[in-house]
């Protein structure tokens, strides 16, 4: 089976390109004044509102942004790093207009990439990122997924750092827009159906809260919780994802393209991209991987 490639191939600058995070709090005191007048009731927005104060954040075209609806305080919530300015900032909420107040903008630590460089590591011609889930088709045929920013423009890919075992070809890639990608098997190399050690046996799409695990190939196994879904992010450069599961899940470079799942087996998403590190922790976003195994009609096993 030769699945169609989905975007254009692209250089490999577009991989080395880095987008920054960084946070800061502020705290404020004030006495409290006795008053008779009820405190004012919170502006509410509706879903039709929502959509065009996302669709204003896109427009603005901010490298270092991240955006998803907040369901529980009916806002959208707006994520910037380090390399977005106060000038950025009002210029997103001049391009939002009278749906500015429908904002909540939040600052967090380290920055935006892509994170090039499930679990194993794989190797493309000059970059490495990390296995994700290993599926199959309904001929029988094997292959496994990872990310899209991965597989765009690569052909062959090799299990060791010296290219000289290869495991397969990149058989169908999406990205930007969508971040996945997956690559045809060829040769004796062991498919496990796992991440970790975890069988993977399911895919779905987890709810805010889940505690999700991921593995990559830089920084081994860590965990957290999700904190939006169908969350849009700018990585620069025309790299605007969307649809993605964002986390407080760490990841560095090399991670991309590896497993997030539940400790149930469920498999979830594919690293995209995030901000911070391993010893400080950050944001990350990752693709919803039943979007991929529609994509091109796979399962996990």
């Amino acid at each position: 089976m030769r699945i169609k490639r989905t975007t254009p191939r692209s250089g490999i600058t577009r991989r080395t390109r880095l987008i920054a995070v960084s946070s800061g709090l502020v705290a404020a005191a004030a006495i409290a004044i006795p008053s008779a007048n009820a405190a004012p009731t919170p502006a509410t927005f509706s879903a039709a509102e929502l959509n065009s104060a996302s669709g204003a954040v896109l427009q603005a075209d901010v490298p270092g942004t991240a955006w998803a609806v907040d369901s529980k305080t009916g806002r959208v919530l707006l994520t910037v790093d380090s390399t977005v300015s106060q000038a950025e900032i009002a210029k997103i909420k001049e391009q939002a207009g009278d749906k500015a107040g429908a904002l909540t903008i939040k600052r967090t630590p380290g920055t935006f990439n892509k994170l090039i460089q499930g679990g194993d590591a794989i190797y493309a011609s000059s970059w490495r990122c990390s296995l994700g889930f290993n599926v199959r088709s309904g001929s029988g045929a094997e292959y496994f997924l990872t990310a899209g920013h991965c597989t765009d423009g690569a052909g062959t890919w090799y299990s060791n750092s010296g290219r000289t075992s290869a495991i397969g070809s990149t058989a169908g890639s999406s990205f930007p827009g969508n971040d996945y990608g997956i690559v045809r098997y060829s040769g004796s190399v062991s498919r496990p159906g796992t991440a970790n050690g975890v069988d993977i046996t399911r895919a779905a799409t987890p709810s805010v809260g889940t505690t999700v695990i991921r593995d990559g190939s830089t920084t081994g196994t860590h965990s957290g919780r999700v904190t939006a879904l169908n969350a849009t992010v700018n990585y620069g450069g025309g790299d605007v994802v969307g649809g993605l599961i964002q986390t407080t899940v760490c990841a560095e470079p090399g991670d991309s393209g590896g497993p997030l799942y539940g400790s149930n087996g469920t498999a979830y998403g594919l690293t995209s991209g995030g901000s911070g590190n391993c010893r400080t922790g950050g944001t990350t976003f990752f693709q919803p991987v039943t979007e991929a195994l529609s994509a091109y009609g796979v399962s996990v096993y």
